[in-house]
């Protein structure tokens, strides 16, 4: 039987979503080995990678399980009590033998928190403290983003991938008191883009993002830190 799990992770203490060869310390890491103690060795292959110290509200991953686990509600119980409290099975329902995770994902959806309050203890793994914010300035930029854009020059050196081509659907930024919340929803994204496209909202005027999205200059950007980033969630349809 084919299912599909919607995970909820606190990214901090991960490297990255990804299983890797040098360490288990990954969520699809931690994931698998606890699959594994169930006699579930199909690998979970999720809707897409997120980095070390991100976070997920809504991750979507599909795997096979043997003939003997037919009992989901079961399934998501013993998943909760034996992963770690930083990793959350939110929901598990049977899927097509066909569906895929990844492949089959028709948009995803991120959020970036920033804070103008200074941070307590208790939120500075979630939210990113930024003193002073032009709210006007990133509302009105932020919507560059939209559209059909070769975003070459916002993604982490080194990545592999067949096309830098993606197509952002929606984009805007508000405020809930003391929070800045940046919203992108596209196909796909690169390594690194969210941070970077917030950080040249933070740090570029509008004429500098049209360049870079044009591929006509590039202007070094510092991308934001990890831990205000959510993924939160992947739409299959439309």
């Amino acid at each position: 039987m084919r299912i599909k799990l919607i995970l909820a992770y606190d990214g901090t203490d991960f490297f990255g979503s990804q299983i890797q060869k040098h360490t288990d310390k990954t969520v699809l890491g931690t994931l698998s080995h606890t699959l594994r103690q169930l006699g579930i060795d199909s690998m979970p292959i999720a809707s897409g990678r997120t980095d070390s110290g991100v976070h997920a509200t809504s991750q979507v991953c599909h795997l096979d399980l043997p003939q003997y686990w037919n009992d989901l509600k079961k399934l998501k119980t013993v998943l909760n009590k034996m992963l770690p409290c930083a990793i959350r099975i939110r929901h598990i329902t049977q899927a097509d033998k066909r569906f895929h995770a990844r492949y089959d994902a028709k948009k995803r959806v991120y959020r970036y928190i920033i804070s103008t309050k200074e941070l307590s203890p208790f939120l500075c793994r979630y939210v990113t403290y930024i003193k002073e914010i032009d709210l006007d300035k990133i509302e009105q930029n932020i919507k560059l983003f939209e559209g059909k854009h070769d975003y070459a020059y916002f993604q982490k050196s080194g990545s592999n991938v067949k096309t830098t081509v993606r197509e952002t659907t929606r984009t805007f930024a508000y405020k809930h008191k003391n929070y800045i919340i940046l919203h992108f929803e596209a196909n796909g994204f690169l390594r690194s883009q969210v941070r970077l496209m917030c950080g040249a909202l933070l740090q570029l005027e509008a004429k500098q993002i049209t360049a870079m999205l044009k591929k006509e200059k590039y202007f070094k950007i510092k991308p934001v830190p990890p831990q205000g980033l959510y993924l939160a969630k992947i739409k299959y349809e439309g």
